[in-house]
């Protein structure tokens, strides 16, 4: 098979087309027949030399795909060769052919095509596990959403809609009117403008990390969650205990890769669950941005760099 191979670490020209080995799938494992996957920031990460994937997940990047089932490993139950599916991996999706554990392979939702459902797994996965699981969003509360022109911001707006609460984004004016129509009620431009300022919020989704950090706790409301998920503004920020002990409030850090694989299989019945049936109902829709070819993975990695995309970036298959 071929795959998007990384020559070393660096821009986004190092990527590569390669012949590669084809995979096989191991016990409870699935191997898929890639139609999409999703691009994601820490593709970029790991394309610098920054992110390195899992020991037991191959060296090409791509954590999401979606495509049909080729072959079932042993002891899987439940899914068999032909089935239209989309993943969750440690990575390996740029490629022809992945491997995914079973408990991380989920059917498409009804009504949404094959080649889009590739935006789904890892941001559904990142937004219920922290928006729902860690923070416990509830109907009625101020959930705010940082980046939310980014396939996260993008999902997490229309799940805390779907879920009841008031949600409030921060991004580049050019997104404001399409976060709107996504059901943001208000959307801050964090470039002109301090999001802390008058805003309280009980749930903060943040990518941004040490930059942010007193912001986001200035805007939390007594007893409210800040979930860290990126560090696109920095690993450190000054954290005002006082503050932080007067509002009863919970600062949390988290990451999916990582996680073992039962961790992420649970996450992923949980999605199962709870957020299929809203896409099913036309509730959340994955929200894709631009396609390419995998053979220009490269040009991708410098769309979702420039910051201009809205929502999914997505690489294509054949």
């Amino acid at each position: 098979m071929y795959a998007i191979t990384i020559e070393r670490p660096g821009g986004p020209e190092v990527l590569r087309w390669t012949e590669v080995a084809d995979p096989e799938p191991g016990a409870g494992e699935v191997l898929i027949e890639v139609a999409a996957a999703g691009v994601n920031r820490a593709d970029a990460l790991q394309r610098q030399g920054n992110y390195p994937p899992p020991k037991d997940a191959p060296p090409y990047p791509g954590m999401e795909v979606s495509g049909r089932i080729r072959a079932v490993g042993d002891g899987v139950h439940g899914w068999r060769a032909g089935q239209e599916v989309c993943a969750l991996i440690g990575g390996g999706g740029y490629a022809e052919l992945v491997t995914a554990p079973a408990g991380q392979v989920l059917p498409v939702p009804k009504g949404v095509d094959l080649r889009d459902a590739a935006g789904l797994p890892e941001v559904a996965a990142t937004v219920f596990s922290n928006v729902v699981g860690l923070a416990r969003l509830k109907p009625g509360e101020t959930l705010l959403v940082h980046g939310g022109g980014s396939g996260i911001g993008t999902f997490a707006v229309q799940l805390g809609k779907a879920l009841g609460a008031n949600v409030v984004a921060t991004a580049r004016p050019a997104k404001h009117a399409k976060l709107l129509e996504l059901g943001a009620d208000r959307v801050v431009d964090y470039t002109s403008e301090d999001f802390s300022d008058g805003l309280r919020a009980d749930v903060v989704l943040d990518i941004m990390g040490g930059s942010y950090l007193k912001q986001n706790v200035d805007a939390l409301n007594v007893g409210g969650r800040l979930v860290v998920i990126g560090m696109q503004g920095g690993r450190r920020g000054e954290l005002d205990l006082g503050q932080l002990l007067a509002k009863r409030a919970l600062v949390a850090g988290t990451t999916l890769r990582a996680r073992p694989a039962a961790e992420k299989a649970a996450i992923m019945r949980g999605v199962h669950e709870e957020v299929w049936p809203l896409v099913e109902e036309g509730r959340i829709r994955p929200v894709i941005d631009s396609t390419f070819p995998m053979v220009d993975a490269g040009r991708a990695h410098e769309l979702l760099e420039s910051n201009e995309h809205f929502g999914k970036i997505l690489l294509t298959a054949g």
